[in-house]
């Protein structure tokens, strides 16, 4: 059964507010197929133009999930806007687990088409690199 975690840092962290809508997201997405969803929450600019996107990671495999040399690719009307391996040996998702996350993309990664609105995530594990 599919469960909801936070990383610690965000569980000492987050607002109750964020709290809430994450909570909320969870329980109408908690159910899928044994893939890896993406589910956006929000997404912002930060103060040197970088790239910050929210998301729900619903491990939905009985695998643990890593983001060690992961490429992870942000959308917009199935347009890719950036893309950029992440080097995470701390994230990880326990299999049948959901989790929030920011993704951090630099600025220089960012399409000067992307809108910023309503994008979302795809990722790809890049297996050439050690």
């Amino acid at each position: 059964m599919q469960q909801l975690l936070f990383e610690s840092s965000w569980d000492k962290t987050i607002s109750m507010k964020d709290r809430k809508i994450i909570h909320e997201t969870f329980l109408k997405t908690k159910t899928g197929d044994h893939n890896i969803h993406f589910v956006p929450l929000w997404q912002a600019l930060n103060h040197k133009e970088n790239l910050l996107v929210t998301v729900l990671i619903h491990n939905f495999s009985d695998e643990l999930l890593s983001f060690n040399h992961t490429t992870i690719k942000y959308f917009e009307d199935r347009k890719q806007m950036a893309k950029y391996v992440f080097h995470l040996p701390a994230l990880v998702v326990e299999a049948e687990t959901s989790m929030p996350w920011t993704f951090i993309f630099p600025k220089e990664t960012i399409s000067e088409n992307a809108k910023l609105d309503d994008g979302y995530l795809g990722m790809s594990v890049d297996l050439n690199q050690s």
